[in-house]
């Protein structure tokens, strides 16, 4: 049986072990990608530090990859052994070391992988998976904003999306595909992020002025308001989305994380879980990670972001990457190569 290397969790609050794993075969519909390059997103060093969705250890972290196809299951028509792809893990939701981001090859389910084109590096795709399924779960499922997807038809300028954490990883990619849509946004950043902001198409608002609340909620007013998605959803954020929602007559709010226990009349909330469009609402997977993300990356309409900061390379830098997002980070995304 041949094997690889990964970076295992042995314990809560424990680093980072590389060692040696069975490489996976594919089973039907299921992707074996080669790792060229892995992001960090907040999970995963929450993960480590707090043991959040861990059933046993050791255990291969990670969600976020961008490589090449090794293998294909059974019924896998659409990719080919040697096409660059990025593909979300959903280790998550399974429980399955396999489908871990954080190791040499990572297996995934079909409808979690799209193609990118020769003009994205590895380490710009990596950011992609994890935001884009997260985005596309908030604004897309109809427990959550239920808004119509790319491409359908029908007019809705007129209509207002609030991202709430615009130049985080999640609320880049949310205010992307509800351009795509059609939708007009708002979203909330620091002034320094507001070119960044507003050049992937949305209305910036300093989150920090003391009149940031009167200035959404007039802007909101001057269409139909749709909706909020809380890409932040750590500190007062929950409880100021829930607010501006009131103003407007109430409405609902998808959170990135758990939502305040106690909401305005009017006003409902639930937290976003990426794998559920793949396990769930696949038909939220087909439309956004088959039919519109691989041509919108091919022709611009849907970039990498935010900015790639490639810190080191190899499963050792791993931990390395981990502390560093951990202390913060602004407008940017880290990245280890492979």
């Amino acid at each position: 049986m041949s094997t690889h290397r990964a970076a295992f969790l042995d314990g809560v609050a424990q680093s980072l072990r590389a060692g040696a794993i069975p490489t996976p075969t594919p089973s039907p519909g299921e992707i074996l990608i080669r790792n060229k390059a892995l992001a960090i997103n907040p999970i995963d060093w929450k993960q480590q530090t707090y043991g959040f969705y861990i059933d046993a250890f050791p255990v291969i972290l990670g969600t976020d990859s961008s490589g090449v196809v090794a293998a294909v299951g059974e019924g896998v028509t659409k990719f080919k052994v040697g096409q660059r792809v990025i593909g979300h893990g959903i280790t998550l939701a399974t429980k399955n070391n396999a489908n871990g981001a954080f190791q040499e090859y990572t297996l995934c389910p079909e409808g979690a992988v799209a193609p990118i084109p020769d003009s994205l590096t590895f380490e710009e795709a990596s950011v992609l998976p994890l935001a884009v399924s997260t985005a596309a779960a908030g604004l897309f499922e109809k427990n959550h904003l239920g808004l119509e997807y790319p491409g359908a038809p029908g007019d809705r300028s007129g209509k207002t999306v609030l991202v709430w954490g615009g130049s985080s990883s999640v609320g880049s990619l949310a205010i992307q595909l509800a351009k795509a849509a059609g939708y007009r946004v708002l979203a909330t950043s620091s002034e320094k992020n507001f070119d960044f902001v507003a050049s992937l198409g949305a209305t910036p608002f300093d989150y920090r002025r003391g009149d940031v609340f009167k200035g959404i909620g007039e802007e909101l007013r001057k269409g139909e308001f749709v909706g909020i998605y809380d890409a932040i959803a750590e500190g007062d954020t929950g409880k100021i989305c829930s607010e501006i929602a009131k103003e407007l007559g109430g409405g609902v709010i998808a959170s990135a994380l758990d939502p305040p226990p106690e909401l305005p009349s009017g006003v409902t909330a639930q937290m976003i879980f990426a794998p559920t469009v793949f396990l769930m609402e696949p038909a939220v997977a087909k439309a956004i990670w088959q039919d519109f993300l691989p041509q919108a990356l091919a022709d611009g309409r849907i970039k990498p972001t935010p900015r790639v900061d490639v810190v080191g390379a190899g499963l050792e830098a791993i931990q390395g990457a981990m502390e560093k997002h951990k202390q913060g980070v602004s407008a940017s995304k880290i990245v280890v190569s492979l």
